[in-house]
């Protein structure tokens, strides 16, 4: 049997996030195959090429997304391979980003300080609104009037256990205790931003289709 061929199996994620401006068929896909020659060939083949200055005078945002079609990249294999058989084991469209340099630390740090600052007040706010509409006070000093059968000063026992239990609650169910993980398994902001993360590029992919913008075989 011949390199020609030979079945070469490729796999793509949803999403792929690439550094380069000059883009191979390695940095987007998983390539294997009986044949490690013509595995190394494939991840080689140029794929796209971001543009890095001003188009038309407009200046490039510095993340670049395209969608592409896996036939794009079969029909660049079979260019160099026209009777391999390719498996595609991942996605049939996928999300090519481009980011240019790295992220500022300083601004890094001041959405990180903003962002935790907005959370605590949020948060907080909504536990306050949830305790008034429960009317929890009330709740608190009936009870522990009925129990220790004197009127409460608003800082007992229950009050304190309380603030205790919603506080080791928090951190439990958040699964996360500074840069710490209380378990091995993703935190359900982890799973929520996977799933939202998921959306964008699917809705992204629907409106390339839709919109022409797609790149698919010439």
């Amino acid at each position: 049997m011949s390199a020609n061929d030979e079945t070469i199996y490729i796999k793509i994620d949803q999403n792929v996030l690439v550094s380069d401006s000059s883009v191979t068929i390695g940095d987007v896909a998983s390539v294997t195959s009986s044949n490690e020659a013509m595995v190394r060939q494939v991840r080689q083949i140029k794929f796209f090429q971001f543009p890095e200055k001003s188009v038309n005078g407009k200046k490039l945002p510095k993340v670049q997304r395209k969608v592409f079609s896996i036939l794009k990249i079969v029909e660049l294999i079979h260019k160099d391979y026209p009777n391999a058989e390719i498996s595609n084991e991942g996605e049939t469209d996928f999300v090519l980003e481009y980011k240019q340099g790295e992220n500022s630390k300083v601004m890094e740090c001041a959405k990180t300080v903003l962002l935790s600052i907005l959370i605590f007040f949020g948060a907080a706010f909504t536990i306050m609104s949830f305790n008034n509409d429960i009317a929890i006070t009330e709740l608190f000093e009936k009870f522990y009037l009925q129990i220790a059968e004197v009127e409460s000063n608003g800082l007992t026992e229950l009050e304190i256990s309380y603030c205790i239990g919603v506080t080791v609650g928090i951190l439990v169910f958040f699964n996360h205790v500074g840069k710490k993980k209380l378990t091995p398994d993703p935190t359900p902001i982890q799973v929520q931003l996977r799933k939202y993360e998921q959306d964008v590029d699917t809705t992204f992919i629907e409106n390339s289709g839709r919109g022409g913008t797609e790149v698919d075989v010439d």
